[in-house]
């Protein structure tokens, strides 16, 4: 079981420990970026899965510093409740933020760092926006805050990244995954479960795959179809055409999937949640946290916990 958490699997919040005492609270940043398969490099119209806004919270208008403050003020009832102090973290999340010149985005990213609180940056971006330039840029960082970079890998599948016009491969997550962890910077991905031509065999190689890579934080999806998505005309026209999870299914494969997971590695999160006006399918009507609570659950039920199958 992981080490110093009562729950079966490694939290995020342990994995924030190593860095920082106290609080932390990741406060969204949105400056506007796009993205290779949304601007014509490779691509228009973003990948299938994609809508690109319901990520974007409604405290993201304004600058950097009006962001932030949002943010802050957004949470403060929460934490003056626990009347604690609060490290925050700029979350860079909408778009990918390292695909500008890096001169460009420094400028955001000095804003944050010089808000009242923001102890560190971290970084949502693409595997394939990121040359030497930028990794080098990053790493310097490291000297002036904490600095996280998110990948959005979503697959180590190429036939399934070739299909949803993800615009590169496997071995470039990989690659990416492995440049940033030799520069000492933090590695979260983002993976969705369920896309299609994945099966539950696909999934659970997956798990033992991103094992051997340098990754410190996963972040969990199951596949949503959104309006303004590609998919979503798909869906419409023959829904067939996915094989979207039921609850109970969903639930199952994360347990298996963590269980083929390295220990080490921390879970931000489980499960997807968009605003409910984007979300097309699945409709489950839970919260993240009632899902959670079924992933203990069955957790439980079959003597299981992260790491439980890692077999070297």
């Amino acid at each position: 079981m992981a080490a110093s958490s009562a729950l079966p699997y490694r939290p995020y919040t342990d994995f924030l420990r190593t860095y920082f005492t106290g609080k932390v609270q990741k406060l969204p940043v949105d400056v506007g970026m796009t993205c290779p398969v949304r601007d014509g490099t490779k691509g228009r119209g973003g990948c299938a899965f994609c809508n690109g806004r319901s990520f974007v919270p409604r405290t993201c208008a304004g600058d950097v510093t009006t962001q932030l403050e949002a943010g802050k003020q957004f949470f403060a009832r929460k934490h003056r409740a626990l009347a604690q102090r609060v490290n925050y973290l700029a979350y860079f999340q909408a778009g990918s933020n390292t695909y500008a010149p890096v001169h460009v985005v420094d400028s955001y990213f000095r804003e944050a760092m010089a808000v009242d609180g923001v102890e560190g940056l971290v970084i949502a971006t693409r595997p394939d926006c990121l040359g030497e330039e930028w990794l080098d840029y990053l790493q310097a960082l490291c000297q002036d805050t904490f600095v996280m970079v998110e990948l959005g890998v979503e697959s180590l599948n190429d036939r399934t990244l070739l299909h949803m016009g993800r615009g590169h491969d496997r071995l470039t997550s990989e690659r990416a995954i492995q440049q940033l962890a030799a520069r000492g910077i933090p590695v979260g991905v983002h993976l969705i479960l369920g896309l299609p031509g994945e099966s539950r065999s696909d999934l659970l190689l997956q798990a033992r795959l991103l094992s051997t890579l340098p990754v410190d934080v996963v972040k969990l999806h199951h596949l949503q179809i959104l309006r303004g998505a590609r998919w979503a005309a798909t869906y419409l026209q023959n829904p067939n055409a996915f094989s979207l999870f039921t609850v109970d299914d969903y639930v199952s494969l994360v347990v298996d999937y963590l269980e083929r997971l390295r220990a080490d590695i921390a879970v931000e999160r489980l499960v997807s949640q968009s605003p409910k006006g984007a979300l097309l399918a699945p409709s489950w009507g839970l919260k993240p946290d009632e899902v959670q609570s079924l992933v203990l659950h069955h957790f439980a039920k079959v003597s299981g916990y992260q790491g439980k199958k890692v077999f070297w």
